[in-house]
């Protein structure tokens, strides 16, 4: 039976919906200026789906919905390219660029010309071919004469028209590109991959190349490829634009991404200006690069120029320094942050990366060392990215010594021999001795410093770093040991503000218990986890005497934060701060104990507090909030009982509708407080 013909509206509105569609990908991969957001291209693109499924005899091979890959094919059939992809000659410093331009000029007996600079995308070279504004090819660059017909794969790809836009376009065009995958996509992809369990990519470069080669194309469809156009190959008939800048502008109208960073200079010394400005800008860019290109600006005087072997004369690839090496991992040490996270860093021999002598390189943590398999002695790929500090990307199995060593993650921090510890579920191991490790002396004290732990005002970042560097301070302990002369040593330090320091840091020694546990820094134990445990225990003796199962016992303390809490108690180093810290007067009211004794009104009840209140700051309502039983925290989810919302509430006010939360303004509050 034949399918049912598609009403006259039916047809007009597929037609209206592809010419939409088309142009949002228009907007979005070509001009990068999104005119919808992806919620509403999704709704588009669904809708003519389900219209064409109902109506087959609509679906054309140019229909955005054509995108998502055809059947798996068994081997990629060969094309030949009726105008050889040649490959360009690389210089690598200035002086080779230099030598490009004067054989230039002496060939074509001019002074200067023009060029066309664009980035040299780090991708993989193919070539589209359209008829009529059809996309119905697509091709590898394979040797520069034969590549893969990779068709199905290239039509997946959303940044590639499959129809050319306007009338103007040559009845046979050929548009020469690179298809690459963004940083972003790119980490996606990997995240991906490594959650499925499948290998993951070492670079972007890689990613793509691997991508776009899938015999089947349903998997191509799923990788986050882009793609940029350079240039032009065949083109029959048709207005070509005398100038190869002036072409990329025509493409870009055509429907075809060209580089945002493309543009037309005159003489070789604006071209390395731009090369050395696009090499401090390439972190920035979202696509790896590894050089910029310089063309000849003329297509005029491109063919008088001509070709030498393999490559043209009028165009050059200016690559960056390289990023990636090989060397040999000479030794894994580990290093401790000022959070007290433990990195395992490889020693190296020696080599030169991106510009710069590198001998040392992240491993990031167990579990990286672990999946990459890398060990003492080991010959390694090495990467550097900018100033960020060099990794170790993959070893290199094929070139392993037999007498290798598996690195093993110390159970002691190497800086203050306190106990290691990983939390369960997480891949960072970290150093138990906060208070005392040097690694972490400037982030303790800044912690134990602040307001919401000891507030002690006048204290910020950089008089701790002073104190740090000039070895007047070593651990939290120290401040209550420092005089106004020493203080009015430091820099930008006058007399007054001296003695205000002494002053905050003798009111400082007033405090609560619950402040002082949080100022400690021990890992997972928050503002509220912290006010639970004084709550509980009353004294900091008994809390520093719970084992885990006692630590247990407290409401929303689960085994992670009671076994961070024993392991922190059970180091000598921060016993011994903590009793210097009393000795010098840091003190709290006398315990109540009220370990669960009498019910409290709003006890077991979870508060999140947003906006601003007249009749009381956000740490004095907290604190009646926590005194009658309530826990208060930073964020609204399921388990948030109350939103109290004063004057211009944030986001938090909109999640607590979302998940139709108890939303309470000032009076509702107040109410709650007397009792009501």
């Amino acid at each position: 039976m034949p399918p049912k013909p598609p009403p006259a509206s039916v047809t007009k509105r597929v037609a209206a919906l592809r010419k939409d569609i088309n142009y949002h990908n228009y907007r979005y991969y070509v001009l990068d200026d999104p005119q919808v957001p992806d919620a509403e291209y999704d709704r588009l693109l669904r809708e003519l789906q389900s219209l064409e499924q109902e109506y087959p005899q609509l679906v054309s091979v140019d229909s955005p919905t054509q995108r998502v890959g055809a059947e798996p094919v068994k081997a990629f059939g060969e094309v030949r390219h009726e105008i050889p992809m040649l490959s360009l000659d690389n210089a690598f410093s200035e002086e080779e660029v230099r030598d490009f331009n004067r054989r230039v000029c002496q060939r074509l007996e001019v002074d200067a010309v023009d060029y066309a600079v664009e980035p040299k995308l780090d991708g993989l070279a193919v070539s589209l071919i359209y008829r009529d504004g059809e996309l119905v090819s697509g091709a590898t660059r394979g040797d520069g004469v034969t590549g893969e017909d990779v068709t199905q794969n290239v039509r997946t790809i959303r940044a590639i028209p499959l129809r050319l836009r306007g009338d103007d376009f040559p009845p046979t065009l050929e548009v020469r590109g690179e298809v690459y995958m963004t940083k972003k996509g790119f980490e996606q992809l990997n995240r991906r991959q490594e959650e499925a369990g499948d290998k993951v990519f070492a670079n972007p470069r890689n990613a793509a190349a691997g991508s776009l080669r899938q015999l089947d194309p349903r998997i191509t469809a799923t990788r986050p490829l882009a793609f940029f156009g350079y240039g032009i190959g065949k083109a029959s008939g048709g207005d070509i634009p005398d100038r190869h800048s002036d072409l990329l502008k025509r493409l870009k109208e055509w429907g075809v991404p060209v580089p945002d960073h493309s543009r037309r200079v005159h003489g070789i010394d604006a071209c390395l200006d731009y090369h050395a400005d696009m090499s401090e800008q390439r972190d920035k860019l979202a696509y790896e690069i590894d050089g910029l290109v310089y063309k000849v600006d003329r297509h005029d005087q491109q063919r008088e120029l001509g070709f030498v072997a393999r490559a043209p004369r009028w165009a050059l690839a200016h690559k960056f320094p390289a990023r990636e090496e090989i060397t040999v991992v000479k030794d894994i040490q580990v290093q401790v942050g000022r959070t007290g996270a433990l990195t395992p860093v490889a020693r190296l021999e020696p080599v030169r990366v991106g510009g710069v002598t590198v001998t040392n390189a992240t491993l990031h943590n167990e579990d990286e060392v672990l999946r990459k398999d890398v060990r003492i002695g080991d010959s390694v790929i090495v990467r550097r990215a900018g100033d960020v500090i060099p990794e170790v990307v993959s070893v290199i199995k094929e070139r392993r010594p037999a007498h290798t060593r598996i690195f093993h993650m110390p159970d002691k921090c190497p800086i203050c021999g306190s106990e290691a510890v990983r939390e369960e579920g997480m891949s960072v191991t970290r150093c138990t001795g906060s208070l005392f490790c040097p690694a972490q002396r400037k982030q303790a004290i800044r912690h134990f410093a602040s307001r919401r732990a000891m507030d002690i005002e006048g204290l910020g970042e950089k008089l701790v770093d002073q104190l740090v560097d000039n070895e007047l301070v070593n651990n939290p302990a120290d401040l209550y040991f420092l005089t106004r002369e020493q203080f009015e040593g430091l820099e930008r330090m006058a007399a007054k503000s001296a003695q205000n320091l002494v002053d905050a840091l003798e009111a400082s020694k007033s405090t609560t218990l619950a402040r002082f546990l949080f100022g400690l820094g021990i890992p997972e134990v928050g503002e509220a986890t912290a006010q639970t445990l004084a709550d509980h225990f009353g004294t900091l003796e008994d809390i520093m005497a719970a084992d885990e199962q006692t630590l247990q016992e407290v409401p929303d303390i689960g085994p992670t934060v009671a076994h961070h809490i024993v392991t922190f108690f059970r180091q000598s180093h921060n016993d011994e701060v903590i009793a210097r810290l009393r000795e010098r007067g840091v003190h709290w009211p006398a315990p109540t104990r009220r370990r669960s004794t009498g019910h409290k009104p709003l006890q077991g009840k979870t508060f999140v507090l947003t906006g601003t209140l007249s009749f009381a700051t956000r740490d004095e309502l907290k604190a009646q909030l926590q005194a009658l039983g309530a826990k208060v925290t930073g964020s609204v989810s399921k388990k948030t009982d109350y939103v109290v919302a004063g004057q211009e509430p944030g986001s938090k006010l909109d999640k607590a509708r979302e998940l139709d939360i108890t939303v309470l303004d000032e009076q509702g509050v107040k109410a709650l407080l007397a009792g009501n």
